[in-house]
C-alpha cells in the first residue's frame, strides 16, 4: 500500500531526513516514533505529497508521488498536527466546503458529511461554529474531513495531542474503528498510543531509522535472557552475592520503592542460573523474594534506541 524507499530531505544544508525506506502493508496500523525533532513530521508531509523530497521515492496503492501527486493525494486521508480549521464557519458549512475542494459530486455532499460526522461520533455539533467546539471535537471534525472522500490510507499526525484524558481515550477508540477499514500511520511520541492502537512500530531519530518492527518485539531483544531479582538486603551486599553466582555476566541495579533491592541480571547464552541465584542467595543468608524474567517496557525500549548508548544495538 505504501512504499517509502531512500528519502531524503535537506533544508538549508541540515538533513531533516536521512535515507529513510520502509513500506506499509494495506490494512496495517503502524505507529511512527521519534523525539520531538526527529524527522516524523517531515516524513509524512512527504508521503502526502505537500512536500517534495530532496531525492528517494514514495508510492501509494501503486502511485508515484512525484509524477502522481494530485492522485496519490486523493488516496489518502491527512489529519496535520496542527489541524487547520476555518473556526469561524460552522462544522457543516466547512465540511461542505471541503467536500467540494475534494471533488464529492454535489449530490453526494450531504449524504457523506452525515456519515462522517456518524462515524467519528460528531453529529451534535454539526451546525456549531467550529471556534466554539471543544478541542476534542475539533479532533474529531479534523478527522470527518480527512475521511470525506473515503481514502484507504489515513495519516494521523499527533491526533491526540492538546486533549484531556477523557477525549484521548475517545479519540484512541475512535482510532482503534476507523482501522478496521483503513491503513493507518499514527504519528506520536505518546508510548501508550502505540501499545493500546497498533500492531507495529516505526522509529525516527535524527532522521534515520532505527527500528521497524513489532509493537511487542520492540523491547524483547534489549531484556532477553536477562532476570529481575527481588532481595530483602542492603543493595552492596545482594549485588555482590548475585555477582558471585558462576554464569551471571552483569548485574544492574533496577529502581524500586518498596526497600528492597532490585537487580536486571545477565547471563551467558543458554546458561539457566535461576538455582545457582537461589542457592547462593540461601549460603549467604540473603532473602531472595522474587525471581522473574525480564520483561522490558516500551519507554525503556524507545530510550535505550534513542540515546547514543542504544544506537549501536536495535532489536532486529
Amino acid at each position: 500500500m505504501i512504499e517509502v524507499c531512500d528519502l531524503v530531505r535537506r533544508f538549508s544544508g541540515f538533513e531533516a531526513v536521512n535515507r529513510v525506506s520502509f513500506s506499509v502493508k494495506p490494512g496495517e496500523v503502524v505507529g511512527f516514533l521519534g523525539p520531538n525533532g526527529a524527522g516524523k513530521t517531515t516524513t509524512l508531509r512527504m508521503i502526502t505529497g505537500f512536500l517534495p523530497p530532496t531525492s528517494g521515492r514514495v508510492t501509494v496503492d501503486g502511485l508515484d508521488a512525484e509524477t502522481d501527486g494530485r492522485a496519490l493525494r486523493r488516496r489518502i486521508g491527512y489529519l496535520p498536527e496542527n489541524n487547520p480549521l476555518y473556526e469561524e464557519l460552522r462544522v457543516r458549512e466547512y465540511l461542505e466546503f471541503r467536500a467540494r475542494l475534494k471533488g464529492i459530486p454535489r449530490a453526494r455532499q450531504g449524504a457523506r458529511i452525515g456519515e462522517v460526522l456518524e462515524t467519528v461520533d460528531a453529529v451534535e455539533v454539526r451546525d456549531r461554529i467550529i471556534g466554539a467546539c471543544s478541542k476534542g471535537f475539533r479532533q474529531r471534525v479534523g478527522l470527518a474531513d480527512a475521511l470525506l472522500a473515503e481514502p484507504p490510507v489515513l495519516i494521523l499526525d499527533e491526533p491526540t495531542v492538546g486533549l484531556d484524558p477523557g477525549q484521548i481515550v475517545q479519540t484512541r477508540n475512535l482510532i482503534k474503528a476507523l482501522s478496521q477499514e483503513h491503513t493507518v500511520i499514527l504519528s506520536t511520541h505518546i508510548l501508550p498510543e502505540v501499545e493500546a492502537i497498533c500492531s507495529r512500530a516505526l522509529i525516527l531519530h535524527h532522521g534515520r531509522l532505527l527500528f521497524d518492527g513489532a509493537v511487542e518485539e520492540l523491547g524483547r531483544g534489549l531484556g532477553r535472557g536477562q532476570l529481575v531479582c527481588t532481595l530483602m538486603a542492603d543493595p552492596g551486599p545482594a549485588q555482590a552475592c548475585l555477582r558471585s553466582v558462576s554464569g551471571v555476566t552483569a548485574v544492574e541495579p533496577l529502581e524500586g520503592s518498596d526497600g528492597h533491592a532490585h537487580f536486571a541480571v545477565a547471563a551467558e547464552e543458554g546458561r539457566d542460573v535461576r538455582e545457582a541465584i537461589f542457592r547462593a542467595c540461601a549460603a549467604a543468608d540473603i532473602p531472595l523474594l522474587e525471581m522473574a524474567p525480564r520483561h522490558v517496557s516500551l519507554e525503556e525500549a524507545f530510550l535505550s534506541i534513542t540515546t547514543a548508548e542504544g544506537l549501536e544495538e536495535v532489536p532486529a
